[in-house]
């Protein structure tokens, strides 16, 4: 089973570095960011839970905590706020945000790590199983948007993974670039099909020895034959 990834993003280097050493020493997948801009450019939606400062440079945590709940991508990753700011206030308006929890600066590890591990069971306890494809030593989560190649993951860009999950879960289906670009960049005006083609290439080579699997059929578009 796939570790638990956790991001701590505060200001505070020492703070950060004290939080991702008692968690991996928890057994969880740690990365840490200094601002909020850094964290919102590691693709947040790949995390299990983020741990997030309030009082923070250009972006304060609330601020990324809107831009994170308005995104249907990163909505239901959960969220502790982990701050100084202690008032009921501030509070209120951190759970209204939609955090899952609230703790106030000082704290201690236990205190974080108990906090942690209870709202990872809320979280599992509120969604269903993990949804995977594979195919052999291949493994893609589609609820964590986690790829693993022999168990280990593949940082993949988000285009890049919706490809490769269409492809393999209909295996043997060969689909066009215009039905691909529908699919996968509905949500965008002008893509060109070239885009796909430059996606294609580095999909197979991130995905190593499998890439052979992605085929072009030359006039129709890509596939994944065993």
């Amino acid at each position: 089973m796939a570790k638990h990834k956790i991001l701590v993003v505060d200001d505070e280097e020492s703070l950060c570095e004290i939080l991702q050493f008692n968690l991996e020493v928890e057994g969880y997948d740690v990365d840490v960011a200094y601002s909020a801009e850094q964290a919102l450019e590691m693709h947040p939606e790949r995390y299990s839970l983020i741990l997030l400062d309030v009082m923070m440079g250009e972006m304060s945590g609330f601020k990324m905590a809107r831009l994170l709940k308005s995104n249907s991508e990163t909505a239901l990753v959960p969220v502790i706020f982990c701050t100084a700011r202690d008032s009921e206030d501030d509070t209120v308006a951190g759970l209204n945000l939609g955090a899952d929890d609230y703790i106030t600066k000082p704290f201690s590890i236990r205190e974080v790590l108990a906090r942690v591990r209870s709202v990872l069971r809320r979280a599992a306890a509120s969604e269903p199983e993990h949804e995977t494809i594979a195919f052999e030593g291949l493994e893609m989560d589609l609820r964590r948007k986690l790829c693993t190649l022999d168990g280990k993951e593949l940082a993949l860009t988000k285009k890049e993974f919706e490809i490769l999950a269409l492809l393999i879960a209909h295996r043997g289906v060969i689909f066009s670039r215009e039905e691909m670009l529908h699919r996968i960049w509905s949500d965008e005006v002008i893509v060109l099909d070239r885009t796909i083609d430059v996606n294609i290439t580095r999909l197979r080579r991130k995905i190593g020895p499998y890439g052979k699997h992605i085929v072009t059929r030359l006039g129709y578009g890509y596939g994944f034959e065993e």
